[in-house]
């Protein structure tokens, strides 16, 4: 016996078009002192849930992804960005589950970001939006399914910046979460970690166009800077195997060398089509503020340097999956994690799966992962 689940009313951005969104009252306290109120977040949904609303999964997307898990983008007009594990007879079932994936809080797809308007000035906030973390991004979802009325959630999953967001939801909230899978994360950003980003920001800053981040008036955005970041991250999202393989050093739609600075090799054209499709469906400032979030992350900090400590309080079960040509976050760091688990007396299954597309791997076709995350999900339902 199964009962709808009540949805908001759509609303309408010019920019991105229409969404599921729901403007709630807060305040949401940040981890920085400041808070915010109202907190807008945009979302979808997909299934029905139970009357006993056990049947909930939440997903949560990587840095620059979106609530758009399983729908078609309203501005690319791709399909949904984890299709290959989301859908009917997929792993995640709208048949079986109550699908839920919002955008985070930061970003520029309906959520509270720096576009969004400040009430205090009905003015976009830009970089005077407070800055924010992780854990506030988990804490808006948490007020999310307050609006909803789900208690708890059978699982959350999420991969990259969404693994964060998944590892952290049951130290946070311990009775909301059954079980939660983390894929292809970390407990911490590292040093490298935190200096990719810092390229990328650096280019956005540096593109005569950001003015402070103050560019929303005139839509005149920092596309070049913005393009630029999207570059260097993506290199970090794939693997020197997977480059090799598929451009290695052939020639772009030429037969020899332009001795200049065109885009001679496929690769080069390849990190260029990627920034420029980037700038099309992604806020120069929500990048600012969503990499800072990913930087500021460390897991054990608040716990006085125990990861083990962060998970005393939880009794989750929990599934860590990583892929061997991940160099962005390696499978040392799910080992870490996995190490941390155990020494809580947490249930954890551990599974490093072979790819040659690096840090990628979960958005690509991925049959065993599937399967693991399959099998994991059915098991927690007997």
């Amino acid at each position: 016996m199964s009962a709808p689940i009540a949805r908001a009313a759509p609303a309408t951005d010019q920019r991105f078009g229409l969404r599921r969104s729901v403007r709630l009252p807060g305040p949401l306290r940040l981890d920085s002192g400041a808070s915010l109120a109202p907190v807008d977040i945009a979302y979808e949904t997909y299934g029905t849930l139970d009357a006993d609303g056990g049947n909930a999964i939440l997903i949560c997307h990587a840095l620059t992804g979106d609530q758009f898990v399983a729908s078609q983008h309203p501005v690319t007009g791709k399909p949904g960005w984890w299709v290959r594990a989301v859908g009917e007879g997929k792993p995640i079932d709208p048949a079986r589950h109550f699908i839920i994936c919002a955008n985070v809080l930061g970003s520029c797809l309906g959520s509270s970001g720096p576009a969004s308007i400040d009430p205090a000035t009905d003015t976009p906030y830009a970089m005077r939006f407070p800055v924010i973390t992780i854990a506030d991004m988990v804490r808006a979802q948490a007020m999310l399914l307050d609006h909803l009325g789900i208690a708890q959630v059978a699982a959350v999953i999420g991969g990259s910046m969404g693994g964060m967001q998944a590892l952290i939801w049951p130290t946070l909230f311990p009775e909301r979460v059954r079980a939660s899978i983390v894929i292809a994360a970390t407990s911490r950003h590292s040093a490298q970690n935190i200096a990719f980003h810092e390229v990328g920001r650096q280019a956005i800053m540096a593109d005569p166009r950001w003015r402070g981040g103050d560019y929303y008036a005139d839509g005149d955005a920092p596309t070049a800077g913005l393009a630029v970041a999207r570059m260097a991250a993506h290199i970090t999202y794939l693997s020197e195997a997977g480059l090799t393989e598929k451009f290695g050093r052939r020639l772009q739609g030429r037969e020899a060398k332009t001795f200049g600075f065109d885009a001679d090799f496929q690769v080069e054209s390849y990190l260029r089509h990627q920034g420029i499709s980037f700038v099309e469906r992604f806020d120069a400032n929500s990048y600012l503020y969503i990499t800072r979030a990913a930087d500021y992350f460390d897991l054990a900090e608040d716990h006085g340097g125990s990861l083990a400590s962060a998970f005393a309080q939880t009794r989750a079960r929990f599934c860590i999956i990583s892929f061997d040509t991940d160099w962005l976050y390696p499978t040392r760091e799910s080992r870490a994690i996995v190490h941390a688990l155990h020494a809580a007396g947490r249930e954890a299954t551990f599974v490093e799966l072979s790819s040659p597309f690096g840090h990628d791997s979960f958005l690509l076709e991925a049959p065993e992962m599937n399967r693991v995350i399959d099998g994991f999900l059915r098991a927690g339902e007997r």
